[in-house]
């Protein structure tokens, strides 16, 4: 029957038409996803890449101010007496402060030529004892560095960075006072003090990141959002990772030596051995070891011999 067999030759041929077009739908679909997808992951490549990109930016961050790893004071001035009641006496003071020292001693006085006692301070913001220096010693160091009769650098490093439950307190510590010598020298002091004087407990978490910020704000630092946001991105903490990492190797200008505990303190490359809470006797160190370059000592006047 020839109109049967027409009418099947044309379904067959529409069926055909049909299956031809979804097959032309189907390899459109899949180029479309295919693009998609590829575009999906160049999006997420660069991404990827911005991340590390600005994770090797932050591992590379050095900051500026650091000399030899260590920040030199530019201003001292904003630190009170921690302990008013703790008075160094005239023969210990008298480099800072001019005041009269017992009348049967020598009496030093400033040459006025000759270059200011050099201290250095390695600091590890969670050490006991370094607070215990600091505290003891912040009067007469501000007065020493305003006069002008001393060079004072500290140095961050980050040797208690496990006694923090984890959160890497001394680390993170030691980076955020490198964001504030970085963007606000003058404040960097009065900063490291309050790291210093009011640190946390050993085996505790420490500080947070925003707390370390917050704590710079009221250290009076003049662009607290720079400070902030380089405080809480820890752009510094792999530089401090590292400056610890080359003091434990060896210290500059010390023959080798090498840091083994914090503080560690040096005057005119001498080391400090004393105790770090005796103001008197740091005092009495620095006027000692210094004697010949800054000062000259007066030969008190001969008591004359009653006649016979």
């Amino acid at each position: 029957m020839p109109a049967e067999r027409d009418r099947r030759e044309a379904v067959r041929e529409k069926a055909q038409q049909v299956k031809a077009k979804q097959t032309r739908w189907r390899i459109a679909r899949r180029s479309l996803l295919a693009i998609g997808a590829v575009a999906v992951i160049g999006v997420a490549a660069v991404g990827v890449s911005a991340a590390l990109n600005s994770r090797e930016a932050r591992s590379q961050a050095l900051p500026d101010a650091a000399s030899d790893d260590g920040f030199v004071i530019t201003s001292a001035s904003q630190v009170a007496d921690p302990l008013a009641d703790q008075t160094v006496d005239g023969s210990a003071a008298t480099m800072a402060a001019g005041a009269a020292a017992p009348t049967a001693a020598p009496t030093p006085e400033p040459t006025g030529s000759a270059a200011p006692v050099d201290i250095r301070v390695y600091v590890d913001y969670m050490s006991t004892e370094a607070r215990e220096f600091q505290a003891a010693n912040a009067t007469q160091l501000s007065k020493w560095v305003t006069d002008g009769a001393a060079s004072l650098t500290y140095y961050p490093v980050a040797m208690l960075t496990s006694k923090s439950n984890g959160t890497k307190y001394s680390l993170r510590a030691a980076g955020a006072a490198a964001c504030v010598a970085t963007h606000d020298s003058d404040r960097f002091f009065a900063y490291n003090h309050e790291l210093l004087t009011n640190q946390p407990a050993v085996d505790s978490d420490g500080y947070s990141d925003q707390q370390l910020a917050d704590m710079a704000q009221g250290a009076g630092i003049s662009d607290i959002a720079t400070v902030r946001e380089c405080i809480e991105d820890e752009t510094y903490t792999a530089w401090a990772k590292a400056a610890t990492d080359r003091a434990i190797k060896g210290l500059p200008d010390t023959k080798g030596q090498a840091l083994t505990a914090t503080p560690t303190v040096f005057v005119n490359g001498t080391e400090y051995v004393g105790n770090m809470n005796d103001a008197k006797e740091f005092a009495q160190f620095v006027l000692t070891v210094d004697s010949n370059a800054y000062y000259s000592t007066a030969t008190p006047t001969p008591t004359p011999t009653p006649a016979g």
